[in-house]
């Protein structure tokens, strides 16, 4: 059972490391020098926020395309090794797109990560898998990322994690949400799941993640099918071209590393 006094504890966390694929790594999100900021980063400053200055560290662990064992294998144990207060991992998305995966089967090997983190970190805070109903391209795995949503809650249960609902979060419903390739978040998409984030850990935010976004006028079905054809041509072909030549987009991507809350506060400010 969730144990209820890990709420004290998150509200003074001193130290946050970030596990996980290109969601935690920021893809979507860049810098003003072009390396990405994300969810994570962003969430990193409001956990700063809460401490005096100089009394928070961050680690940012994630790199893009990696599978589950790639990051139990070579990021977990460097979380484990440094013990923070908090954990964040997100980990699987990129075994369940992958055809003849079993949901269950993935799930049990997010469990054993868990396990091991847990019992090193005050707190593990674990993300479910976005609704996939308006993604072209995964639209048709929701069901399979539902099942994996569902386990992912019931080890979150069995480990007393705070869960990062991204399946229930409205907003990310909107286009405007996403970056061009329609796999990855905007910014200003990663800063709703920072603010769902803080919410999910009892902090309070200074923003609603689910404000409504300002309307958008029409667009024509000429306009959608040359975003279709578009996106296609500059995301979708590349991709399945990775994927039959064996290549991950982050086989050459190193992680991130230690950053300090004022670094991303500089990076985050001329994109805000």
């Amino acid at each position: 059972m969730a144990d209820d006094s890990k709420s004290d504890e998150r509200a003074v966390i001193g130290s946050y490391v970030a596990v996980g694929d290109s969601f935690t790594e920021g893809v979507g999100d860049p810098g003003p020098d072009g390396a990405f900021v994300g969810w994570a980063d962003r969430l990193a400053v409001l956990l700063a926020d809460r401490r005096p200055e100089g009394d928070f560290t961050y680690t940012n662990l994630a790199v893009r395309g990696k599978l589950l064992d790639q990051i139990v294998a070579d990021q977990v144990p460097q979380a484990v090794g440094l013990k923070p207060d908090l954990v964040s991992f997100c980990a699987g998305g990129n075994d369940i797109i992958r055809p003849g995966t079993d949901p269950d089967e993935v799930a049990e090997r997010f469990e054993r990560a868990v396990a091991a983190l847990a019992a090193a970190a005050g707190t593990v805070l674990v993300t479910t898998g976005f609704d996939t109903r308006r993604v072209p391209v995964l639209k048709h795995l929701r069901g399979k990322i539902a099942t994996y949503n569902g386990h992912v809650r019931a080890v979150a249960d069995r480990y007393g994690c705070p869960v990062l609902d991204l399946w229930s979060l409205r907003s990310v419903q909107d286009r405007r949400a996403w970056d061009t390739d329609r796999l990855h978040l905007s910014p200003e998409g990663h800063t709703r799941v920072a603010l769902r984030a803080g919410q999910a850990l009892g902090l309070p935010v200074p923003a609603d993640p689910e404000q409504p976004w300002p309307p958008l006028p029409p667009r024509g079905t000429l306009d959608i099918r040359r975003d279709d054809v578009q996106w296609a041509r500059e995301h979708l072909v590349p991709w399945i071209g990775r994927r039959l030549r064996g290549e991950s987009s982050g086989d050459h991507v190193i992680a991130k590393g230690t950053l300090s809350a004022d670094d991303i506060r500089m990076r985050i400010a001329p994109v805000a």
